[in-house]
């Protein structure tokens, strides 16, 4: 009987999120890939790491547990056992059986509930955090799904109907978040900090003094592997390429048709343009939280 009585518990135990609707872009991430950027691998990971790890922590789970990063658009997720919850990052309206819950608070989610995500009220990305062990494949030691590598981590991009198991602990202790930490702040606007890149001093001075003297808007060509900003900067000297050089999230190139682009954690790991600033790792979750039409300005660090 005890054997039979824990197996039951086992089963029991096991959480099943079912994705009624996937939202426009929600996929599985954790602190991705350090370490394999000579090899071509991209760092990959959650964009705001902040607000992913607010979310953990407010169901008293580690750090680097996955969690669902959701974009502009959020997913209706199923739940066939009790769970406990958060939900921070950008402020989505949130209802689970169209009951209205709270953003950055842990929440208990009853067996056969159904969470939606309403409209979005600010930022660009939310964190879903489940209480206890996701059930996910890993490749190169991360759930965190790469363009490239998509086949190894196949339930980590959302779509109608994918199923994620969870063994959950919706028993464990609420956690808190640290109100003295920081938090990451949700704009349309930002002032990101940088420093200079390794191409800055062959830049013209024009260039330079339109790219901090200026607001730059992010264009709609903006995904997990860049934002293309709609200002020109074109020149004879900036629209030259050169030869493919080694490039890190927060990297701003210059490419060819003058327009400056950021990019993000799942880029490639080496780039072809001028790189004329470099934004410092801790304004990237900020710059996570923006969207297309939204307005970047730098200063120099």
């Amino acid at each position: 009987m005890p054997k039979l009585l824990k197996l039951y518990r086992k089963m029991a135990n096991e959480l099943t999120l079912t994705f009624l609707k996937p939202g426009l872009q929600t996929t599985l991430q954790d602190n991705g890939r350090a370490g394999l950027q000579h090899l071509g691998v991209p760092v990959g990971g959650t964009l705001d790491s902040t607000s992913a790890k607010m979310a953990n922590q407010l169901v008293g789970n580690e750090e680097d547990v996955p969690v669902l990063e959701i974009t502009m658009t959020g997913p209706e997720i199923l739940f066939d056992w009790d769970a406990l919850i958060a939900i921070s990052g950008a402020l989505f309206e949130l209802f689970c059986d169209d009951e209205l819950i709270e953003n950055n608070t842990a929440v208990y989610i009853k067996s056969g509930s159904v969470l939606k995500f309403g409209k979005l009220k600010s930022g660009c990305r939310a964190y879903l955090a489940i209480a206890g062990e996701w059930k996910a494949k890993k490749w190169k030691g991360s759930v965190s799904p790469l363009l490239q590598a998509a086949d190894a981590t196949p339930d980590s991009i959302i779509q109608k109907g994918t199923k994620l198991k969870i063994h959950s602990s919706f028993l464990n202790k609420t956690g808190s978040w640290d109100e003295n930490k920081h938090t990451t702040i949700l704009s349309q606007m930002v002032r990101l900090r940088v420093t200079p890149g390794p191409e800055f001093e062959n830049i013209s001075r024009e260039a330079i003094a339109k790219f901090f003297g200026q607001g730059h808007k992010i264009s709609q060509d903006a995904n997990r592997m860049g934002y293309r900003l709609t200002t020109d900067l074109t020149s004879k000297q900036e629209s030259t390429e050169m030869i493919s050089s080694g490039i890190i999230p927060g990297t701003i190139q210059i490419t060819g048709s003058g327009q400056p682009i950021i990019l993000l954690k799942d880029a490639q790991t080496t780039g072809g343009y001028p790189r004329i600033a470099n934004i410092i790792n801790e304004d990237l979750d900020q710059l996570a939280q923006l969207k297309p039409g939204d307005e970047i300005w730098f200063s120099l660090e």
